[in-house]
């Protein structure tokens, strides 16, 4: 579906609250007040005046847009239906000091994406989010752009990456996972009471998931995920070959070809995996580059590792500590997608 086509679209619904004026801002210390507007109160959902559907209109002058809010999702189904594609904008506004209760989009936009890409399977939607959040639309949907808090520009970003003036070449940097009942707690922590106004300390639990934080969970749980740690897609392709890692695994050295027909960055991941005396049986990130290639063009990449993330903490010791055994080194564009695989060994 992507890049859009800016020399044959005709037309396009443009579909979300305040698609047609603004990109929301994170809250609390991410909040950020655009430049001559009055200072908005801590915490206030500040929506920067960079509009999308005229970022839009930029790219395709000639056509016909058509825009809604998206709160009558009737309306919205009948731009939908008469338009060539659909663009909905969808927002998740987040802050310090509050857990978000789930990881579904607030109101009824969950309801209003399925009901556009019902009417109309061309539906891409742009999420403004600042974390993970669950799509229960997505294989009815055309295309997803995560385009988190965009900032000030956020809507020419956005513009830039439909119509393929830039090729995307973003890595996710958390999982994406089917459902709440996937984490490695289906409940939030809460305070106990009196809850005092100012400073408040209580214990949280950590023994559930120990050193098998985020992706390290889901890949020990063995739970399918909707989109894996570090995952991204371009508007070209890259190939992975000729992997070796130095003796001491403190070095990764393999070429990167891209394989398309345009010109793209891709964010190379190298993973390792502990000897099984570590009693942690995940892979780790130990290293990873960013690299630009024109088509056709192949590079050899040397990737140095982390030693840290080759190492456990001995508590007895209060050090972290090398192990044993066998290491394996693990290359590719995701935690999912490894195409390389080599050994080191540590005496």
């Amino acid at each position: 579906m992507l890049p859009l086509d800016s020399r044959k679209l005709r037309s396009a619904a443009v579909i979300g609250m305040h698609a047609d004026t603004g990109m929301i801002s994170g809250g609390g210390s991410a909040q950020v007040d655009p430049q001559g507007t009055p200072t908005q109160k801590w915490r206030a959902q500040v929506w920067f005046p960079t509009s999308p559907l005229e970022a839009i209109r930029a790219k395709v002058p000639s056509a016909h847009l058509s825009f809604c809010s998206g709160e009558n999702i009737a309306e919205a189904v009948a731009q939908a239906k008469q338009a060539e594609i659909a663009v909905v904008f969808a927002w998740q506004w987040e802050a310090e000091d509050a857990d978000l209760p789930n990881l579904s989009l607030p109101g009824n936009q969950d309801e209003l994406i399925a009901a556009v890409a019902a009417a109309n399977p061309r539906t891409i939607v742009v999420l403004e989010t600042g974390s993970a959040v669950k799509m229960p639309w997505l294989d009815k949907t055309a295309a997803v752009l995560e385009a988190w808090y965009g900032g000030s520009k956020g809507a020419d970003a956005v513009a830039n990456l439909l119509f393929g003036a830039v090729s995307p070449s973003g890595k996710l940097p958390m999982t994406f996972p089917m459902s709440e009942n996937d984490l490695p707690r289906t409940t939030i922590a809460q305070p106990p009471p009196p809850v005092m106004k100012g400073a408040l300390s209580f214990k949280v639990d950590y023994n559930i998931e120990g050193a098998a934080v985020g992706y390290k969970w889901y890949e020990e749980q063995k739970k399918p995920v909707l989109f894996p740690f570090g995952f991204g897609l371009s508007y070209t392709t890259f190939k992975y070959s000729r992997l070796t890692v130095s003796p001491d695994g403190l070095m990764a050295t393999f070429t990167l070809q891209n394989t398309g027909h345009r010109r793209g960055a891709e964010v190379v991941q190298v993973y390792a995996t502990l000897p099984s005396s570590s009693n942690e049986p995940w892979k780790r990130l130990a290293g990873w580059k960013k690299i630009e290639l024109d088509p056709n063009e192949n590079v050899q990449l040397k990737v140095p590792l982390e030693p840290l993330a080759l190492d456990v903490w001995d508590a007895s010791a209060h050090k972290f500590v090398r192990p044993s055994g066998s290491y394996r080194v693990v290359v590719g564009g995701s935690s999912a997608d490894t195409p390389l695989s080599g050994t080191f060994t540590v005496q």
